[in-house]
C-alpha cells in the first residue's frame, strides 16, 4: 500500500476560538486517535490534497513533531457549503492488528453483455474492507468478462486473499442491464 507524508504541529489549545483562528490561518484542526491518548494537532490544508482529492488509498507517514506515526485516514468533515475541510479524524495503525479502510474497485475485462448492447452500471466504487497493514490491498479487482446481461456481482461473489469484506453480502457492485435498443432487438415485429 501506499504511503503519503504529512507533518503537522502539536495543539495545546483545543478552545473553540483556537479551532476558528486555525481555519482562518488555512490550517485544519486534526485528532490522532488509538494510542496511550489523544492528540490534537493542525495540518495546513493544502497538505491533505494528495490524500483526500484522489481515487487512491494511502496510508499516511504522520510527523507531529519530530515524533512519527503510521496512521490512516478515519474521518474527515467538510463545510457543508463550501466543501472545505473542517476537521479530520486519524487512527493509529498497530502492526499484527487489523485496520478497517474503504478500497476502491477497480473492473477488468469486458463484459459479454455489454458486447451485446447491455449497459454497465457500476453500484460501487468502493468496498469496505479489513485486514492487517500488511495485507492491504491497493484496490479490489473484479473480473466482468463472464457478465452477460441480467447479472450481477455482488459483494460475496468477490475474492481476495488475506480480506474481510465488510460490506453487506447481498451489495451488488456491478451489473449488466438491459438496454431499450437490445428490449426492442428481442421484441418480434408484429407485436
Amino acid at each position: 500500500m501506499k504511503t503519503i507524508e504529512i507533518k503537522g504541529t502539536q495543539r495545546a489549545d483545543i478552545s473553540k476560538q483556537e479551532v476558528k483562528a486555525l481555519r482562518d490561518n488555512g490550517k485544519v484542526p486534526c485528532v490522532l486517535y488509538g494510542g496511550e491518548g489523544q492528540i490534537h494537532f493542525s495540518v495546513p490544508a493544502f497538505d491533505f490534497r494528495g490524500l483526500i482529492y484522489t481515487p487512491e488509498v494511502h496510508m499516511v507517514n504522520l510527523e507531529i513533531d519530530e515524533k512519527k506515526y503510521l496512521v490512516t485516514l478515519q474521518d474527515i468533515q467538510f463545510h457543508p457549503i463550501t466543501d472545505a475541510i473542517r476537521h479530520i479524524d486519524f487512527l493509529l495503525v498497530v502492526k499484527d492488528k487489523p485496520v478497517t479502510m474503504s478500497i476502491p474497485v477497480k473492473f477488468t475485462g469486458a463484459s459479454e453483455g455489454v458486447k451485446m448492447g447491455g449497459k454497465l452500471v457500476m453500484k460501487m466504487r468502493r468496498v469496505k474492507v479489513k485486514a492487517s497493514p500488511d495485507a492491504m490491498p491497493d484496490f479490489i479487482t473484479v473480473d466482468i468478462s463472464t457478465m452477460k446481461i441480467g447479472s450481477n456481482i455482488r459483494v460475496r461473489d468477490i475474492v481476495s486473499s488475506g480480506v474481510t469484506f465488510l460490506d453487506s453480502p447481498n451489495n451488488v457492485v456491478v451489473s449488466v442491464r438491459m438496454t431499450r435498443n437490445v428490449a426492442a432487438d428481442a421484441t418480434p415485429a408484429g407485436k
